[in-house]
């Protein structure tokens, strides 16, 4: 049986020493746009419950549980131990395991949808990324869907600096980072790519999927809710959401986005 990889270093670290990610989704209005919109998405694209599906890179739990408890029968797989235990604490109906989503020691065909909600985000290499989604398309039944998450490329440099946090120093790094799709872990964040809409879509491709339909996940106007300290602004949010929901799949609009959801059926297996 193959064995997983271990994450690198500087991932294991952020995620266990330095960043909370079970507190990311409600944590600012940002993060709780993203989780709506993600699940509204998910609600949208996956099969109906009771389906079998594969959360990879699923982190402590966030969509995983949302899906259990609406039925699903739902295996969780991620790099950083703590992650794995912290689904696994949460949430009891669903089953976890640390793995790496490059290589899977699963059978082909195992479940009816798969999910890939952050290691697109963390695999700094085109080949890493394809190899992961082929992965997932090998794991899924045919017809079933692989739904991607990606973080867009214009996303650092416009929350950083609608927040006012961006200087001299960090403003090279940003733009470095927007020129070449990697993140330098001294902005503040860990080893990450930043995807283009049409990566996306060439990846999928060369992973042997069908062209995948884009979403954005956050709209345009989500840089206003943490920058203006929109807690307590209920309008405001119902903005967003609605403002998201009616560009989502608007080719001129998607990168503004912080993130992309990117879905495509599996196809039949000769």
């Amino acid at each position: 049986m193959p064995q997983h990889r271990p994450a690198e270093p500087d991932i294991q670290r952020y995620y266990t020493e330095v960043f909370a990610e079970a507190d990311r989704l409600h944590r600012t209005p940002q993060g709780r746009l993203e989780a709506r919109r993600t699940r509204d998405l998910l609600a949208r694209l996956l099969p109906a419950p009771p389906a079998s599906v594969l959360d990879v890179g699923g982190g402590p739990g966030a969509y995983a549980g949302w899906l259990a408890a609406a039925g699903h029968r739902v295996h969780l797989v991620d790099l950083v131990p703590a992650h794995v235990a912290a689904a696994r604490a949460g949430c009891p109906r669903l089953t976890a395991t640390v793995g790496d989503a490059r290589d899977l020691p699963l059978p082909d065909d195992s479940v009816d949808a798969t999910l890939l909600l952050g290691p697109l985000y963390h695999l700094t290499g085109q080949a890493d990324r394809v190899t992961a989604l082929r992965e997932a398309a090998r794991l899924t039944r045919p017809g079933g869907p692989v739904v991607a998450a990606v973080i867009s490329r214009n996303a650092a440099l416009i929350d950083l600096t609608a927040q006012g946090r961006v200087d001299e120093r960090s403003w090279r790094l940003l733009r470095r980072a927007y020129e070449t799709g990697v993140n330098d872990p001294e902005t503040g964040f860990t080893t990450a790519y930043f995807h283009r809409p049409e990566e996306v879509v060439a990846e999928f491709t060369a992973a042997g999927l069908p062209t995948p339909a884009l979403y954005g996940v956050e709209g345009p106007l989500w840089p206003l809710l943490n920058a203006l300290d929109t807690a307590a602004d209920d309008r405001l949010f119902a903005d967003a959401v609605a403002c998201a929901e009616t560009f989502e799949q608007d080719p001129a609009v998607l990168g503004a986005s912080a993130h992309l959801l990117a879905v495509a059926g599996t196809a039949d297996r000769c």
